[in-house]
Formats: C-alpha cells, structure tokens, sequence
C-alpha cells in the first residue's frame, strides 16, 4: 500500500516525461500535486486512520448487539 499515493501518481507521470524538460517537469510536479490534493479534498475522503478507527467501533457495536440478542433470547425461553 502506498504510503503517499498522490506523490506515488505524480512521480509515475514525471516518469512519463521526456528526460531534458526540467522546466516542464518542475511545472507538471507543483501543478499537478496541487490539482489531485485539491480534488481529493472535494471527494469528502476519510483517511486510512479515521476508518480504522470507525471500523473498530462497528465492530464493538456488533459484538454488544450480539451479547443482548443472546440476552433477549434467554429472556424471552424464560
């Protein structure tokens, strides 16, 4: 998984780049970091952490919900 996914998308089209366009490449590097950064944050996306942390939440949830259907089962074979 990549660590850094838009500079891993930028560095493959400055890979793409004919070798001799430094001026090019330096422009196409700022504009195109700044294009993709600034798309991403539209998106609403949530980091890799801020889902992990959710996830372990739903997963806690589950398991209670779990627990207290056992617990109105037995309630209700009472």
């Amino acid at each position: 998984m990549a660590i850094n996914p838009i500079e891993d998308l930028v560095n493959q089209v400055l890979d793409k780049l004919p070798q001799g366009a430094d001026a090019l490449r330096d422009d196409v590097n700022q504009n195109l970091k700044a294009g993709l950064t600034i798309a991403l944050k539209k998106m609403d996306l949530v980091t890799r952490d801020e889902f992990d942390v959710q996830k372990a939440v739903l997963e806690k949830t589950r398991e209670k919900l779990n627990q207290l259907e056992k617990q109105v089962q037995a309630l209700e074979r009472s």
